[in-house]
């Protein structure tokens, strides 16, 4: 008769998204998920499968807890307060940001993707659909009238995917209100 499990794996999931976020995660030991869990290794290993595994798992759950782009993108009525609201949101996120654990998807990618494909494309995909959710919104605007004939939304979303992460980075270093909104403001005064 197999036995049940002893912990909440869905709680596990969260606590292990929550140390890899904030040590990474070549500083994060199978002995500091099993104390940090509270769960014994061959639970984890049985559950969720190695450490990498675990941390795909975690950066699932990160992603799925993110902000809705597509909600907030695409309500009906004027698109640039939305894409304003979004990057003001980051730059507050970031000036907020106590423990300077950053985005677990840029911490991803600077720790991992330049020698761990799979994680490259997660990282690569996630970037091309936040892309893809300022483009259509700018391209709205455009089409509304909010944003002048000359720009051109995809260049815009593109620039403003770099800010978002930067903004993102910088909250991971620094708690510099005045860097953190000076960029974002910069960044939107192109909106006009």
């Amino acid at each position: 008769m197999a036995r049940t499990k002893e912990f909440d794996p869905d709680l596990a999931l969260d606590r292990a998204m929550e140390l890899f976020w904030r040590k990474g995660y070549e500083a994060t030991s199978m002995a500091d998920l099993v104390e940090h869990l509270g769960v014994a290794r061959a639970s984890i290993y049985a559950t969720f499968g190695g450490k990498r595994e675990l941390y795909l798992k975690s950066l699932g759950r990160y992603l799925e807890n993110g902000i809705d782009f597509t909600g907030r993108l695409t309500r009906p009525g004027p698109a640039l307060p939305a894409v304003r609201e979004l990057v003001r949101q980051y730059a507050d996120e970031a000036a907020h940001d106590t423990v300077h654990r950053g985005c677990l998807l840029v911490n991803t990618a600077v720790e991992l993707a330049p020698h761990d494909g799979e994680l490259a494309r997660e990282v690569a995909r996630n970037w091309d659909f936040v892309e893809d959710c300022l483009a259509t919104a700018l391209a709205r605007a455009h089409e509304q009238g909010e944003l002048a004939a000359d720009k051109d939304p995809r260049a815009i979303a593109r620039l403003l995917l770099v800010v978002l992460q930067g903004l993102r980075v910088i909250g991971k270093a620094s708690n510099d209100r005045g860097r953190l909104d000076d960029a974002a403001e910069q960044a939107l005064a192109l909106l006009g």
